[in-house]
């Protein structure tokens, strides 16, 4: 055994080599060396136990051996499986003590729970403004630094964020995924068809605190609240 670690060659003596019954592992614990030991041969990250460098390996190999038998996604892990699998069932196990809301995710409850103990533990460093998520500061320090890291492919357009992004392209393929149930106009963004649903509800959101006149639209009480204060 020239040549190999000192460590290793204990590691064979006691848990690989079975002439020595006695000290010999058991599987499960022949998983574990103690150490980070278990090195991954592509990008040389190493682990403890065997099975997290298993799970690591499907970053390299692309394998995702734990599949949706509703709709045939693929995942890494059977975790992430379990987790999809409630967009099918409509299962949200994780209950917000406070209000009753219920999540798929014990994270998406988490952050939730912020509302209720206004907890905003993401600061920007900037300007100070703090937020529930470390996803909602990134977007928000954009502001600061001018990034626009998603670009369109079709005209070179770039935006602050991915949904935005996705609207845009919208542009270029014609895709109008909102229809309105009622008349079948459609539209590129939730929140367009949710205005024009307001044509067949005559629901008026927006009501002027000066008169108590209302209308379907924001932009549309900002226009009138200007015979109040008289801005042009």
């Amino acid at each position: 055994m020239s040549g190999i670690p000192q460590r290793d060659i204990f590691y064979y003596l006691l848990i690989v080599n079975p002439s020595n019954p006695e000290e010999s592992s058991s599987p499960h614990e022949g998983d574990h060396r103690g150490d980070n030991l278990f090195s991954c041969s592509e990008c040389g990250k190493s682990f403890t136990y065997r099975s997290s460098l298993v799970k690591h390996q499907r970053i390299h190999t692309g394998e995702r051996p734990f599949s949706c038998s509703v709709c045939g996604k693929c995942f890494t892990r059977k975790g992430t499986l379990i987790q999809h699998q409630r967009v099918h069932t409509g299962e949200h196990p994780f209950s917000c003590s406070e209000c009753g809301k219920c999540f798929t995710r014990k994270g998406t409850l988490i952050q939730h729970q912020r509302i209720h103990m206004s907890e905003h533990p993401f600061s920007c460093s900037e300007c100070g403004k703090s937020f529930t998520q470390k996803g909602n500061l990134i977007q928000h320090q954009r502001v600061h630094t001018s990034e626009h890291p998603f670009s369109c492919s079709e005209c070179g357009k770039s935006f602050t964020q991915k949904g935005n992004l996705i609207q845009h392209q919208r542009v270029h393929t014609g895709e109008r995924p909102f229809s309105c149930s009622e008349c079948g106009k459609s539209f590129t963004q939730k929140g367009t068809l949710i205005q024009h649903q307001r044509v067949h509800t005559s629901e008026r959101p927006f009501s002027c605190s000066e008169c108590g006149k209302s209308f379907p639209r924001k932009r549309n009480l900002i226009q009138h609240q200007r015979i109040h204060t008289g801005e042009h």
